[in-house]
């Protein structure tokens, strides 16, 4: 074994090694009819398989190969330290989803809960009902109809500034910046270009720990992401104090951005957000609003430069929506609305390629799935990739069609990029808004191809190119 791959492995060990010793203490009740499966090597189970699955850029590939060996449709592993069931399908995530509160609560790696803190991404049940509600007051159709104009302003200078006049570039890197500035802007009203510089630097190193083995001990991504989280909540919790000051002053508005909606705003018994979970939701929503979008975006493009036939198509209707526009004016909410093929591409770039491989619950019960017993406490998963891929729910699964998105589309929870039941993400109607804005002015200022056609994607945890996406650009007549 290479010592690149030791090391994970190694750290791995010590970190499962003390839950492994409190597991075997424990009391065990009889459960005699439980999924078929294997738990795997002592202690770290079959963690490290399914973590080389994603990072090999076949996340899909760890479940599809115990399905066919088991031949049922939940099977049983031991991941990240956890007993965990692997609910596969429609069937499975539509049991999971249907049942979040009453058999399944969300569950996330320890890493994720002590570095976010308390927020909406670690309640359930009333309170993450209430924090939702609250949220999406600025994610609803009214509210993302007066921002429309905004992302596209902020795209526009993106573009001018970062790309025109450019050979070469590396996509990834700079639509994450792009995706971090908009999420500054409109989540928090930040402008100040230092202000999101220094976010940003501790915002990327802060990513690289939130799926990780919790070691908090100096030299480990957990470490390092942890103290990029405090600087972050030190720079929020300045700018918290601040936007009080100027709503007591009104020179802020109540409804401008998220961050002083919550401030300004209670929950339906009045109840005021403290300041300490209004930080952390903050950078729950950065983590969720910059991470995903900017990989959709990255694939966005590798796919279109693949296909040139579809690219034309997309070509034609935003170049026919520019057309319609008078010069310089923005985007608007009813320009969106003509993209319906532009949606269908981007829709099918996300079930080729999930923005996130899926996600996990805790059983809150007891309960029976497919006449097998899964025991309370038990971890269970649910991937959109392996879904996204079945043939049996998308045919030809391997080849891209975005004419599977017209008219009724794909069948119920056949295609779940952003999960589904209470827990569906809640900024799905402002990727929308963000994606197709931003490739429609990409379309109408260039044209581009890969410097590697071959590179290859990966998912840690999100899809990710391996050499960050390099394109040649030029100028589109």
């Amino acid at each position: 074994m290479e010592a690149s791959t030791l090391v994970p492995a190694f750290a791995l060990l010590l970190l499962l090694l003390p839950l492994a010793v409190i597991k075997l203490l424990k009391p065990k009740a009889s459960h005699p009819n439980l999924p078929p499966g294997s738990f795997g090597w002592p202690v770290i189970g079959e963690s490290l398989e399914f973590l080389r699955c994603q990072r090999g850029g076949c996340p899909e590939k760890f479940i599809r190969d115990r399905m066919s060996k088991y031949n049922s449709p939940v099977f049983r592993t031991s991941v990240l330290g956890e007993p965990m069931a692997v609910l596969y399908g429609p069937a499975g995530n539509k049991f999971l989803f249907s049942n979040e509160g009453k058999k399944v609560a969300l569950w996330w790696p320890s890493s994720v809960g002590k570095l976010m803190g308390r927020c909406l991404v670690s309640k359930v049940g009333d309170e993450a009902r209430s924090d939702k509600k609250m949220l999406m007051s600025f994610f609803n159709p009214e509210a993302l109809k007066r921002i429309v104009g905004v992302v596209d302003e902020v795209t526009k200078d993106h573009l001018r500034i970062h790309w025109e006049g450019k050979d070469q570039l590396e996509a990834y890197s700079t639509l994450k910046q792009h995706t971090f500035d908009l999420a500054c802007r409109l989540f928090m009203s930040i402008t100040d270009p230092q202000l999101v510089s220094r976010l940003a630097d501790h915002f990327h190193v802060f990513l690289r720990g939130v799926i990780d083995l919790p070691l908090n001990v100096p030299g480990t991504n957990f470490y390092r992401s942890k103290k990029a989280a405090d600087s972050i909540r030190k720079e929020l919790r300045v700018l918290v104090k601040q936007r009080r000051v100027e709503l007591e002053k009104k020179t802020a508005s109540p409804s401008q951005d998220i961050m002083t909606h919550l401030i300004a705003n209670g929950d339906e018994n009045g109840k005021l957000m403290p300041e300490a979970e209004i930080i952390n939701n903050m950078l729950n929503l950065l983590f969720a609003g910059h991470d995903t979008s900017s990989s959709t975006l990255v694939l966005i493009i590798k796919y279109l430069s693949e296909l040139p036939y579809v690219l034309e198509k997309v070509v034609a209707e935003q170049r026919e929506i520019a057309a319609s526009k008078a010069g310089g004016e923005l985007i608007q909410w009813g320009d969106l609305q003509k993209m319906r093929y532009s949606w269908n591409v981007i829709s099918e770039v996300m079930r080729m390629t999930a923005p996130v491989y899926g996600s996990f619950r805790e059983a809150l019960v007891d309960f029976t799935y497919e006449g097998y017993t899964i025991p309370k406490d038990w971890k269970l998963h649910w991937s959109a990739c392996t879904t996204h891929g079945d043939p049996d729910y998308h045919p030809r699964a391997p080849t891209f069609d975005e004419s599977r998105f017209e008219g009724s589309g794909p069948a119920p929870y056949s295609y779940v990029p952003f999960g589904g039941g209470p827990r569906m993400c809640l900024g799905l109607e402002f990727a929308r808004v963000e994606l197709l804005v931003f490739l429609h002015n990409l379309i109408n200022g260039f044209r581009w191809s890969l410097v590697n056609p071959d590179e290859k994607i990966i998912y840690d945890p999100m899809p990710i190119p391996v050499e960050g996406l390099p394109i040649r650009l030029r100028p589109r007549d």
